[in-house]
């Protein structure tokens, strides 16, 4: 079965940090270019992140360029989104999901979210 899981999510105060994981089953994450989104109450989903499976190239949009890092460890099948100088803006659910070929393109699958709060 093809699914994606993230987890870490959790509260944390403003200024705080967070590791989100996104693991794969029933298929090899290296394969796939990995986005990471976000979506609050009463707004649209953002993109916030991109790493291809070509050559590792990422990608990240301006609200958390120099906050987040978004990396791969392909022998846990595993994708990772480093979260620092949390906001309460950053409060949202976060999902993770593939592109069927490079960042930008086509969804493949998507994970069901983890929720991410920032509040003192």
């Amino acid at each position: 079965q093809v699914q994606l899981v993230e987890s870490g999510g959790g509260l944390v105060q403003p200024g705080g940090s967070l590791r989100l994981s996104c693991a794969a089953s029933g298929f090899t994450l290296e394969n796939y270019a990995i986005g990471w989104f976000r979506q609050a109450p009463g707004k649209e989903r953002e993109g916030l992140s991109c790493i291809s499976s070509s050559d590792g190239s990422t990608y990240y949009a301006d609200s958390v360029k120099g906050r987040f890092t978004i990396s791969r460890d392909n022998a846990k099948n595993t994708v990772y989104l480093q979260m620092n100088s949390l906001k309460p803006e950053d409060t949202a659910v976060y999902y993770c999901a593939t592109y069927l070929r490079v960042c930008g393109g086509d969804f493949g699958s998507w994970g069901q979210g983890t929720q991410v709060t920032v509040s003192s």
